[in-house]
């Protein structure tokens, strides 16, 4: 199987994608998700003038060779465009690789582990009522589990709710599915760390309170708090048991979630902007966190996350793959491949994608009672609609920052 066609398509029917499409001499096709969400042309442009041209007449087959030559030829390494190109290409050759046997992929990764994948689901709300509305409505979808953010008094926008499309700019759209605004800079927000930390608590009592001690609850901090903030949060949160505690600090300072850890037993989730195994190394060794939130999207391909969660294993540290919207029909299915053949599988995150996507991806994965299964189809069990992609051409998009009271840049 020789590659002879490689396409970078980049395509916007409900936000940006990038794709990549092998295709071989005998035919067969290969599909892999490259986006990055706000920088997505950054990695076009690696793929198209860099990695396309040295994939022209190679072996289809050597998935594993070829990640290699990608990742170590290039001599700079690692960073988000590299992998997300990198993983482009490993996607795509499972693909191929899958549909060469007949088989999906996951049958290729050692077959299924489990009869299907639990997901968790966004809900969200300025205020309770909202809250507790945007909740029920993710129980009648299925969801088993369901993360919640929840606006705080004093601040105008805040990631993850749904509701405040119409405060940035943008009413027709969920801020929570899409926060990357199309338009020529980023939207401004604020943000008041003591403020949310003194509003949190008293928000999850009162779900605990109305939907009980058995639902499991997980909520994202999104690296806005110091070390200290965190481990304080994560105490406070105790009391109301959440499946976890996501992005609590920046985790560039890794020695900061050793601080986090000495404070509180909530479980911590952690790495949807990890690269590779070496950002998670050591926090996995010292077992610093409980679930490993690595996209294959972002993490190079299914050959290195599985890896990465093989050594996770080793000390009972579960799965969290990234996938909301800005993971593409195609990078979700390879999570969904390589969550249902691992053994220490924990959660699937799972935003549905809008009915624009949906045409231009066609999708053989199933959701039926809380849980994902990628079907049977061979190979990731996705193919593209490239003239219905022609008709959604690129936007340009960036994510949100935020400033502090006194106008300082904060994370966000």
């Amino acid at each position: 199987m020789i590659i002879d066609k490689a396409e970078v398509i980049v395509t916007s029917p409900d936000r940006n994608f990038v794709t990549l499409k092998l295709t071989t001499d005998d035919g067969l096709t290969g599909l892999g998700d490259a986006t990055l969400n706000g920088r997505e042309l950054a990695v076009v442009a690696y793929l198209t003038e860099h990695v396309v041209p040295l994939l022209i007449g190679a072996d289809a087959g050597r998935i594993e060779d070829t990640w290699q030559f990608l990742y170590r030829s290039a001599y700079w390494r690692r960073g988000p465009v590299t992998m997300a190109a990198i993983a482009a290409v490993d996607m795509a050759l499972w693909d191929i690789k899958g549909k060469a046997a007949g088989m999906p992929v996951y049958q290729l990764l050692g077959g299924a582990s489990r009869n299907g994948l639990m997901a968790y689901g966004h809900a969200s709300g300025k205020e309770l009522p909202e809250l507790f509305d945007s909740i029920r409505s993710h129980q009648e979808q299925g969801y088993k589990a369901i993360r919640v953010q929840t606006g705080v008094p004093t601040l105008k926008a805040i990631y993850g709710i749904a509701a405040q499309g119409a405060e940035v700019g943008d009413a027709s759209v969920r801020y929570d599915h899409e926060p990357a605004r199309r338009g020529a800079k980023p939207v401004e927000e604020d943000w008041d760390t003591r403020a949310y930390l003194n509003h949190l608590p008293g928000v999850f009592e009162a779900v605990r309170n109305e939907f009980g001690p058995d639902l499991p609850l997980l909520h994202d901090g999104h690296h806005r708090m110091t070390p200290i903030q965190a481990a304080r949060l994560g105490k406070d949160l105790e009391p109301y048991d959440l499946f976890w505690l996501e992005d609590c600090t920046p985790a560039e300072n890794q020695e900061a979630l050793r601080l986090v850890r000495q404070h509180t037993t909530t479980p911590l989730a952690i790495g949807e902007i990890f690269n590779t195994v070496w950002d998670f190394k050591d926090i996995i060794r010292d077992q610093l966190i409980d679930y490993v939130r690595g996209a294959v999207t972002h993490m190079g391909g299914i050959s290195p996350l599985k890896k990465t969660l093989d050594y996770a294993a080793m000390y009972q540290i579960k799965s969290g793959m990234h996938g909301p919207t800005d993971i593409s029909p195609v990078g979700m299915a390879a999570a969904m491949h390589l969550g249902l053949s691992i053994h220490n599988f924990g959660i699937q995150e799972y935003m549905r994608h809008g009915a624009k996507t949906d045409r231009v991806f066609e999708q053989s994965f199933t959701w039926t009672d809380g849980y994902l299964h990628p079907g049977d189809k061979p190979g990731l069990g996705v193919e593209l609609d490239v003239d219905e992609a022609g008709t959604y051409p690129y936007e340009q998009a960036y994510l949100p920052y935020n400033r502090l009271l006194d106008g300082t840049v904060h994370d966000w």
